[in-house]
């Protein structure tokens, strides 16, 4: 038989829900060029009030910071294989999300910056946490054979920064972004390419006077 009293959701389950939805308008916000994103703006656009934005968020900082670890949290969870791809495909599966990840950061991590001051740990740190969750996909991929093996995992990174970066629209960026990755796979062994160089190292110096 019925109580015949009336069940409510928990108070946790009701402010998960509001902080979900606060961050989630806040990465549409932050993701719009046009938008002045204001905590005013992330209140009206989340569907709730200045306390409860503030009650989550206590100020600017703690809003981008959080915005920030969970879109890193989302990237290291990528990481992973099935055994279903080959290795490298893998690595390069996630490496494009990387690609699609720094557009949509760059205005928080400037601002993040702008609010933490220099030499905050938290933006470093947050990168520490990519290259742990990756660095298994490259160990995999270049013992696969798969990808070239004179590349840590640090350099793939500053490459990705480099060209996603570029100012210009996806159609400019994209054969860039394809032609880098296209540049880590081995399509050939490096003791031929070497040789390949080498021999036309002695073809130049034959040419010269």
């Amino acid at each position: 038989m019925a109580s015949g009293k009336t069940t409510f959701p928990s108070r946790r389950a009701a402010a998960e829900r509001n902080r979900d939805k606060i961050l989630s308008a806040a990465r549409d916000a932050f993701a719009d060029p046009a938008a002045e994103v204001s905590m005013a703006e992330v209140a009206r656009r989340a569907g709730v009030g200045m306390a409860t934005l503030y009650r989550n968020f206590p100020g600017r900082r703690e809003l981008l910071e959080a915005l920030y670890a969970d879109e890193v949290d989302a990237l290291c969870a990528a990481a992973v294989t099935d055994g279903a791809q080959p290795a490298g495909t893998a690595l390069i599966t996630w490496l494009r999300r990387q690609f699609a990840f720094i557009p949509s950061k760059r205005q928080i991590v400037a601002e993040l910056l702008k609010h933490a001051g220099p030499g905050d740990p938290a933006i470093p740190s947050h990168r520490a946490r990519a290259l742990a969750a990756g660095r298994p996909l490259l160990t995999a991929a270049q013992n696969a054979g798969e990808i070239r093996d004179d590349l840590s995992l640090e350099q793939i990174f500053d490459l990705i920064v480099a060209i996603a970066t570029i100012d210009g629209p996806p159609e400019y960026l994209e054969p860039i972004i394809e032609a880098m990755l296209d540049g880590l796979r081995w399509t050939g062994s490096r003791d031929a390419a070497g040789g390949a160089r080498q021999a036309g190292n002695v073809t130049a110096a034959a040419r010269q006077p």
